[in-house]
């Protein structure tokens, strides 16, 4: 059985994509009344929904014996028994997290990902009793 987890979201993250969702329309609009609807669309599309299948889609997967990440179009499966440490982090750098309040997953051979559960004890809490049962 599959636990989902979806991420946390920062007001001012979340205020940032939607702005930039909205210029993103705005120019493909404006594209559109001086040249045709397909180069509309190459314009304003991307812009409109890379960030809205980012705030839609990143969630974490827990299940037996591996950790799903996904955002957007990516995904990561990390086995349980790889794990070697979560630590709590507000790294900015880019990844798989909607929010600056981050757990640092460490795997494999010096492999790290960021992510943001919003209820990280429930999955802190998951993966520890996963962790002890390998």
């Amino acid at each position: 059985m599959a636990t989902v987890y979806k991420s946390k979201i920062d007001w001012w993250l979340a205020a940032i994509l939607v702005v930039a969702m909205v210029a993103s329309l705005f120019a493909g609009l404006r594209t559109l009344s001086e040249s045709p609807a397909w180069i509309a669309a190459l314009v304003g599309g991307p812009g409109l929904l890379l960030p809205l299948v980012a705030l839609l889609s990143t969630r974490y997967v827990i299940r037996e014996d591996q950790l799903i990440v996904r955002s957007g179009p990516f995904r990561w499966r990390i086995p349980i028994a790889e794990i070697s440490g979560i630590t709590p982090t507000h790294d900015p750098i880019a990844s798989p997290a909607l929010s600056l309040d981050r757990l640092r997953i460490a795997y494999g051979h010096k492999k790290s990902l960021l992510i943001s559960p919003h209820d990280r004890d429930g999955f802190l809490q998951q993966i520890a009793a996963l962790r002890s049962a390998v």
